[in-house]
């Protein structure tokens, strides 16, 4: 008999033993932290729905980023809110545009950051979609023109990767040669490639202003009750061109996360979007959960699914729980339960 010989407990009674056999790690430079940016000066707004999040102005956004650089950060997302929206999505691309200007800043403030941006036209346009309407169809094919002109655009003004995020079909392909054309070879692209058609993305959608003025996205994000589509989605940008391959939501796509690590040889992310960060806030803020140990559990089952780094709302406390000792996993506490 193994019992009592084998006893899987002995591996677990001291908290430095625990991290000497753990199988996941998880440490800052696997996070990244997405920032909202207005025009404005001195802004520093709450989001409602996710309490602890804030939209910035540029300033702000510089001193918030370099604070998170300070942290162990070294990576951030932008995610920019125009003055004024219209029917071409014009704020994505203008050169004055306020993801551009704030990219300009970064690089000069903090040179030591990597400069990711979001590639969308929702927040840009005045029907809150993510490409050019045809009537009521949000139409492919124009859209991908000037979802380039976004991505060159960023790319002039200091990203480090670009991250089409609206779905369309072809638009890695058509960003890749466009940053090609204009002299951005070695810049890479991060493609939503699995990006699910969520109830998870509404307090992004408070943040960034963004929620559709009709319909729905059901069009072009993919269905949630699909896994096997997500392989052809990932296979398809690949083909295009793409460097890394996203998947978003995080929590509730662990096995969708798990089967991309395992038919493709490729760093995949993964996105803890808004909606997972509000129900851990919210449900910590009444004392129904403990708000570290919570997240803290939720980034390492993303981890343990296989995602190489992992956008997400809590990348500065999550930095400074990883470096307190004893260990850097959930546990350290007693729990009340079971």
């Amino acid at each position: 008999m193994r019992f009592p010989a084998t006893r899987l407990r002995r591996l677990r009674m001291h908290p430095r033993l625990r991290d000497l056999v753990r199988e996941t790690d998880l440490s800052p430079d696997r996070l990244v932290l997405p920032l909202f940016v207005k025009p404005g000066r001195s802004v520093r707004q709450e989001i409602a729905s996710m309490p602890g999040q804030f939209v910035y102005s540029v300033d702000t956004l510089i001193e918030e980023a370099g604070a998170a650089f300070a942290d162990g950060i070294g990576a951030i997302i932008l995610f920019g809110i125009p003055k004024s929206k219209d029917d071409r999505a014009s704020g994505a691309y203008a050169d004055d545009g306020i993801v551009q200007l704030a990219l300009r800043k970064l690089r000069e403030e903090v040179p030591g950051v990597l400069r990711l941006t979001d590639v969308c036209l929702c927040q840009y346009t005045d029907h809150g979609h993510c490409g050019v309407l045809e009537g009521k169809k949000i139409a492919n094919d124009p859209t991908l023109e000037l979802l380039s002109r976004t991505a060159v655009s960023h790319a002039r003004a200091g990203a480090d990767m670009v991250a089409p995020s609206d779905m369309m079909d072809g638009r890695v392909g058509v960003i890749r040669r466009a940053l090609d054309e204009t002299g951005f070879t070695d810049l890479p692209i991060l493609s939503y490639a699995a990006k699910y058609a969520s109830a998870f993305y509404g307090p992004f959608r408070d943040a960034a202003d963004s929620t559709p003025s009709f319909g729905d996205r059901r069009s072009h994000q993919m269905d949630a009750r699909n896994r096997r589509e997500a392989m052809r989605e990932i296979a398809l940008d690949l083909e295009e061109g793409a460097d890394v391959i996203m998947i978003k939501p995080a929590l509730p796509c662990l096995d969708v996360i798990r089967d991309t690590c395992q038919r493709f040889d490729i760093p995949v992310a993964a996105y803890q979007v808004s909606g997972e960060y509000a129900l851990v806030a919210a449900a910590a803020e009444r004392g129904w959960i403990d708000r570290r140990e919570l997240a803290l559990e939720s980034l390492f089952a993303i981890r343990r699914a296989g995602a190489s780094f992992i956008i997400t709302y809590f990348a500065r406390e999550a930095a400074r729980w990883l470096s307190q000792a004893p260990g850097s996993a959930p546990g350290k506490k007693k729990a009340a339960g079971t």
